[in-house]
């Protein structure tokens, strides 16, 4: 089982691996680390990755990127709405209030979700991965940021889903990060906290579609060289209407520009240390990661506000999906990883909230996992009702406008109390590991009375304590570390508390009564605000395979139109130089012209065809080159079959006609069977040499390698099977008889051990089958050799 973590990052993503002998990363078909995080739309197929970035600047306003700017968020998000004024890409509110993208695809105007161009990006990684592993890959750990909300983190579940993974685990890119430095350190303290800080500094956003994209590749490059250098210079050439763009700039200008940004850098550093409880001098250690890590001035703020110099121990790029792929590693039963915890704390705060079963509608609210709360968790409420009821979960403390309120409400019933007073009922709800809220059942509890009789000399029951433990359990067993808020998150109905049994007398001739608690499943509906339901899921994993099954039959038609390109170049060259003497003058000439005719029919009528229509048409010129083909082949390697042949004549002729000791068992008239033999292959490869010999070059041979083989192959098994007959083993001697008087005569059963063997015939004996042991025990391997 294959085991695999992905960093998504906003412009590129990365893909680690995990190996026996540790973590790698693995290289795209570019041969690239890094793989763009581009989805490409053409006429007639996708390009995602390293092809779509080389479609996307001929191709801008049908080439999607910033794929995780749009994920989870409503369209009319203040942020989002920035962000679209610089995508060259058409982006409209869909009637969920949530982004759709459009592009046109296979000549006609598509709307996709970003869930569904996230899977397109898992996909490709996916088939990295696999071409990279030999092996299909399901399970992995993909690497999000900490801040998404609970939607964008079902947007990236439904994604993986729909390119066939199965995420073990949606990782926080910081934690990753963390698991990657803090797993092969070995001299961290036993008994001393080490606190260090992880500055992770990745992509940051701060008319002419193409334009647009080659000025924003070109200032890329340009940051990237003014991180290393003090100036740098700016070319692009035919950046609009003909004209070229030139420019210098300096390391202090650039910095000047980017003032508003980076002023931004300090802002998260206070918050993090604030929440984590922490001062400046309690940070040990400081250590950047991300690509905008390496930008001097970044370097600079960090450096003032810790009071210390950043260290760079970790690929500052690859750190996440070595992280995830760790991770992936440790959940996953087929590697064995050293023992590391991971404590991983919820960015937010997740209330439960709800309208009380009384006069009063005034909605009540509780907040069952506070902000820092431990991944992953599992509360229980208790709640009176008498009838259907629903419950909302919401996120409660939160300045980001970004984070919707409302994440899902939940619809629980019907039910019905046996006694027809309020039903007490218990909810879980679970915050799971991949930082995602849900109501997971919901239980109803009755108490029912069963008789015991008791009489006064009765003894207890052997089992009449487990009668009282299932009687007394009342209360749901929670799992380990949860908590039960009872009445106090739902404010109506009496305290939940623990029922005890009837006490037994076993002294008193009376009749008491248990209670036993009813357990009864109740419905649970779900509604998550903005998540894709059951059915759109399925038709969305159908939608990608449709496409991916379009992009699979375009590639292996381009393959095979490449294939009669490079049939008609490379045979067209060869019949010129080395098949020259294998063709006549007229099928030169006939060939040559069928050769053009196919060219110039590749980039005019053939331009655009299917894969069949390629595939007959290579084989339509394959019927006029093979045998050429063939022939040149067949003198090629006509010679060492020969030199084969004979070599295996003189061997088996030499060996049958030798007085060596270890053929002297072997049968004379059995030897003249191989000299026989290997007179009649002699003489069939005389002849058919000496008509091969006859034939020019360009005839079709007379003298076939395959039959030269053949030919091998029956002297080898003929001679083989005599000449390597085994040696008959030696007869065993009887002993000499003794001097002394006759003995009596002996039934078989008294005679000495081994008499009675000695008295068979040799042929028919066990002297005839010790010999075939011991070529056995030669032919067994030595179990002590290496």
């Amino acid at each position: 089982m294959s085991v695999v973590g992905f960093d998504l990052g906003n412009e590129s993503c990365i893909v680690g691996v995990a190996r026996q002998r540790g973590i790698d990363v693995v290289l795209n078909e570019e041969s690239k680390r890094e793989t763009p995080a581009i989805v490409c739309f053409g006429d007639k197929q996708r390009f995602i990755g390293t092809a779509g970035a080389a479609n996307s600047t001929m191709n801008p306003k049908n080439s999607i990127s910033q794929i995780k700017r749009l994920l989870g968020r409503k369209f009319a998000d203040p942020e989002l709405q920035r962000d679209l004024q610089s995508f060259p890409f058409r982006v409209s509110e869909g009637p969920d209030g949530f982004p759709l993208v459009h592009a046109r695809y296979l000549g006609e105007e598509h709307a996709f979700t970003p869930t569904q161009l996230l899977a397109m990006v898992l996909s490709n990684l996916k088939a990295i991965a696999e071409d990279n592993l030999k092996s299909a890959v399901v399970d992995c750990c993909i690497g999000i940021p900490v801040y998404f909300t609970d939607l964008q983190r079902r947007s990236v579940l439904d994604a993986a889903t729909i390119a066939g993974l199965r995420p073990l685990r949606l990782f926080h890119e910081t934690t990753a990060t963390a698991l990657a430095y803090g797993i092969y350190k070995t001299d961290l303290p036993e008994n001393d906290q080490l606190n260090v800080a992880f500055v992770d500094v990745g992509h940051a956003s701060m008319q002419n579609a193409r334009a647009c994209i080659r000025l924003r590749v070109a200032c890329e490059k340009l940051k990237k060289m003014l991180s290393a250098n003090p100036e740098a210079p700016m070319n692009i050439e035919c950046l609009m209407d003909e004209k070229d763009v030139r420019g210098f700039i300096k390391r202090d200008e650039f910095e000047q520009i980017s003032a508003p940004v980076l002023e931004r850098v300090k802002g998260p550093l206070e918050k993090a240390l604030a929440e984590a409880g922490l001062t400046t001098e309690s940070v040990h250690f400081v250590e950047v990661v991300g690509s905008g890590s390496r930008v001097p001035a970044i370097i600079r703020i960090i450096t003032e506000f810790f009071g210390k110099e950043p260290r760079r121990t970790m690929n500052a790029s690859e750190c996440v999906a070595r992280g995830c792929a760790l991770q992936c590693a440790i959940l996953s039963p087929t590697f064995k990883v050293r023992e590391f915890q991971v404590n991983e704390g919820f960015p937010f705060s997740i209330a439960l909230s709800w309208k009380p079963d009384s006069q009063n509608n005034e909605p009540q609210q509780t907040v069952v996992f506070p902000k820092g709360n431990p991944i992953p968790s599992v509360k229980a409420l208790t709640f009176y009702r008498s009838n259907t009821f629903a419950v909302d979960v919401l996120n409660v403390e939160t300045e980001d406008s970004q984070v919707t309120q409302k994440i899902s409400t939940y619809t629980i019933g019907p039910f019905q109390s046996s006694k027809g007073e309020k039903a007490k009922l218990k909810v879980k709800v679970r915050l799971n590991i991949h930082g995602i809220v849900s109501l997971e059942s919901a239980t109803m509890l009755e108490e029912e009375e069963v008789e015991v009789p008791v009489s006064a000399t009765s003894e207890v029951p052997k089992d009449a304590n487990k009668m009282e433990t299932d009687a007394t359990d009342v209360n749901m067993q929670e799992p380990k570390g949860t908590t039960d808020t009872a009445e106090g998150a739902t404010g109506d109905g009496a305290q939940d508390s623990e029922e005890k049994s009837a006490p037994m007398d076993t002294d008193a001739k009376t009749e008491p009564s248990k209670k036993k608690v009813k357990k009864t499943n109740v419905p649970v509906a779900e509604l998550v605000y903005g998540a894709m339901g059951s059915a759109e899921l399925e038709k969305a994993v159908e939608k990608e395979y449709e496409m991916a099954l379009q992009d699979r039959v375009m590639e292996e038609t381009k393959e095979k139109k490449n294939s009669v390109e490079a049939y008609v170049y490379d045979m067209r060259n060869k019949l010129y130089e080395k098949y020259s003497d294998y063709v006549t003058w007229e099928d030169k000439e006939t060939l040559t012209a069928k050769l053009q005719e196919v060219e110039d029919w590749l980039y005019e009528d053939g331009e655009d065809e299917t894969k069949g229509v390629y595939v007959a048409k290579l084989e339509e010129l394959k019927k006029v080159g093979g045998p050429i083909e063939a022939r040149y082949r067949e003198w090629e390697e006509r010679a060492p079959a020969i030199e084969q042949l004979a070599y295996c004549i003189r061997s088996f002729r030499e060996a049958a006609l030798s007085s060596d000791p270890k053929f002297e068992h072997i049968d004379i008239s059995e030897k003249q069977k191989v000299v026989n033999e290997c007179s009649g292959a002699e003489t069939w490869l005389h002849e058919k040499k000496q008509q091969q010999d006859a034939l020019p070059k360009h005839a079709d041979p007379a003298l076939l390698v395959s039959d030269i083989k053949k030919k091998v192959e029956a002297l080898d098994r003929f001679c083989k099977s005599i000449m390597t007959k085994p040696k008959p083993a030696p007869k065993p001697q009887t002993p000499p008889p003794a001097e002394t008087s006759p003995p009596e005569a002996q039934t078989p059963e008294q005679q000495p051990d081994g008499a009675t063997e000695a008295s068979e015939p040799a042929s028919e004996g066990g002297a005839w089958e010790q010999p075939a042991a011991e070529q056995m025990d030669t032919d067994e391997p030595d179990p002590n050799s290496a």
